[in-house]
């Protein structure tokens, strides 16, 4: 049976060597059954978390603030895998997934925690001009300890500066590979 998942692409271009990876994972997913839905993050409007404690996880709406999160939370309730699609800034996610995620925390409030556990995994893909993903990694690894989310993995795509670096890599045959095996790792 196929699994529902959500692609957040934290990306800022759309046919950069992230989205790239994005594709390849999907046509991979999507061939072996799965339904794939893709937020390109640099396309919404989603302001910063305030810091408010205000959420409450069970209205269809969770955050005080009223963006275009309320087009992801519904999906992300709904999901079996996040896979977290970013280019590497600074040895760290781009401010656009890291500005959905932490607004994700709205999942996590008041009336039940929506987020953490319920089955959900998750897996990383990533693209970046250097090979240094140390510090990125164990961000993620923190991040999916505290949600309770399985770590399926991860594609890492080093090397790639300029747009269309990625063409040609095995990376890309990789995010394939990935996508379409997603369920026969657990």
């Amino acid at each position: 049976m196929g699994k529902k998942i959500v692609i957040l692409n934290g990306s800022p271009r759309r046919r950069g060597n992230t989205s790239s990876l994005v594709s390849a994972f999907t046509k991979g997913a999507e061939c072996a059954g799965h339904t794939v839905t893709e937020f390109f993050l640099d396309d919404m409007d989603i302001h910063g978390c305030k810091g408010c404690f205000g959420g409450h996880s069970s209205r269809e709406c969770p955050c005080v603030q009223q963006d275009d999160m309320n087009k992801i939370y519904p999906a992300i309730r709904e999901c079996d895998v996040v896979v977290l699609a970013t280019p590497l800034y600074y040895w760290n996610m781009s401010g656009q997934i890291r500005t959905a995620i932490d607004r994700l925390f709205a999942l996590e409030e008041n009336d039940g925690n929506l987020l953490r556990g319920h089955g959900r995994a998750s897996a990383l893909l990533m693209s970046a001009e250097g090979h240094s993903f140390d510090d990125v990694v164990l961000y993620y690894d923190h991040l999916l300890e505290h949600l309770r989310w399985e770590n399926l993995g991860h594609v890492l795509a080093g090397g790639n500066g300029d747009v269309g670096d990625i063409d040609g890599k095995p990376e890309l045959q990789k995010a394939y590979e990935f996508g379409k095996s997603i369920y026969r790792k657990q």
